[in-house]
C-alpha cells in the first residue's frame, strides 16, 4: 500500500496518462474499431456512426473513420491502411461488389459489413430489407390512390438503391401500375434537381417515391415552389427516417438506423472477445411511417 500511495503521488505530480500506443504494442490489442463508409455527409451516415460510437463507448473501444468514395485501389488501400491500427473494421459500402471487398478487405482482419453485396468470403453482416421497405411504400401510394407515379432513384451501382428501385417497381406492376424512374444520387440537391426536370417537362405524375429522405426533401421544395399542394396534388415518400423528417411531416420508411450500427459493433465485438459469431447476414425488417406529407389528417402524428 505503501508503494501504491508513492506511484499515486507521483502520477497525480507528474500528470502521467497510460501510452495507449506502448499498450497496444504490449497487448496486441489497439482497442479501436476501424469505420469505413461510402462518405460522411448526411444524416444517414451520422445517425449510424451515433449508435455505433454509442455502442463503442460502453464495450470500451474507440472509432477510427475513413470514408471510401469509389471502388478499384482506392478502397483497398482505404482499407489496408486500417491494418494494425484497429482491431477488426466495420465496412459500410453498397457501391463496391463483393469481389472488390474481397480484394480490399486484409486477411485475418476481423470484420462485419453492413448494406454490402455478398459476404465477401464469409464475413458476417447486418443488412436491411430494402425490398420490404420499398413494397409498403407502393401499397401505401396505390391504397391511396395514386396512380401515375415516379421513383427518384440513388445514385447508380449503390446495391440499397437498385433494391429499392427493382423491388419498387416490382411490387407496383403487381399491381397494374407502371412507375417512371428518373436518377438521383442521394443528396438533396439531386432529387430537387430531378423533380424540377420532370415539371418543366410536363410530365404528369401524382406521386414520388425518393430512395431516401434527403432527395425526398429536394423533391418537396421543388414541388412546392412551383406552387403544387402536397399530398393533394402530389404526395411525397422518403426512406431512412432521418431525425428532420419528422418535423417536416415527411411519409417514410423508418429504417432504425442507430439500432444497424449498434448491432454492426455488437457482433464485431463478440467476435473480438468470445472469437465466434453466429455467422451470415441479419435482415432488419423497417416499417412505413405515415406523416402529412401522405396524409393529411396526419400532421400531428
Amino acid at each position: 500500500e505503501q508503494t501504491r500511495s508513492r506511484v499515486a503521488d507521483a502520477v497525480r505530480e507528474l500528470g502521467y496518462v497510460p501510452h495507449a500506443g506502448a499498450r497496444s504494442l504490449s497487448l496486441a490489442r489497439t482497442n479501436a474499431i476501424g469505420v469505413v463508409l461510402p462518405d460522411f455527409h448526411g444524416e444517414f451516415f451520422s445517425e449510424i456512426v451515433r449508435g455505433m460510437d454509442r455502442e463503442a463507448s460502453r464495450r470500451g473501444y474507440m472509432l477510427l473513420l475513413s470514408n471510401v468514395h469509389a471502388g478499384g485501389e482506392q478502397s483497398e488501400n482505404a482499407l489496408r491502411a486500417m491494418r494494425g491500427r484497429v482491431d477488426g473494421l466495420i465496412v459500410l459500402a453498397p457501391h463496391l461488389s463483393e469481389e472488390e471487398l474481397i480484394e480490399a478487405i486484409p486477411a485475418g482482419t476481423p470484420a462485419v459489413l453492413i448494406n454490402t453485396r455478398g459476404d465477401a468470403g464469409g464475413h458476417p453482416g447486418v443488412r436491411l430489407d430494402n425490398a420490404e421497405g420499398a413494397r409498403l411504400v407502393a401499397e401505401h401510394l396505390v391504397d391511396i390512390g395514386r396512380k401515375r407515379i415516379v421513383h427518384v432513384a440513388g445514385a447508380a451501382g449503390n446495391i440499397d438503391a437498385q433494391e429499392r428501385a427493382d423491388a419498387f417497381r416490382d411490387a407496383l406492376r403487381k399491381r397494374g401500375i407502371s412507375v417512371e424512374i428518373v436518377q438521383g444520387d442521394f443528396s438533396e440537391e439531386s432529387g430537387e434537381a430531378a423533380i424540377e426536370a420532370l415539371l418543366r417537362s410536363g410530365t404528369s405524375f401524382d406521386a414520388i417515391f425518393a430512395a431516401n429522405d434527403m432527395m425526398a426533401l429536394g423533391a418537396l421544395q421543388a414541388i412546392r415552389r412551383a406552387g403544387i399542394k402536397v399530398p393533394e396534388d402530389i404526395a411525397v415518400v422518403g426512406f431512412d427516417d432521418v431525425p428532420i423528417a419528422h418535423h417536416l411531416g415527411l411519409t417514410t420508411v423508418r429504417v432504425r438506423i442507430a439500432e444497424l450500427g449498434e448491432r454492426a459493433l455488437d457482433r464485431l465485438v463478440s467476435i473480438l472477445v468470445a472469437e465466434q459469431d453466429s455467422g451470415g447476414q441479419e435482415l432488419h425488417k423497417p416499417e412505413l411511417v405515415i406523416r402529412s406529407t401522405t396524409d393529411p389528417k396526419a400532421s400531428t402524428r
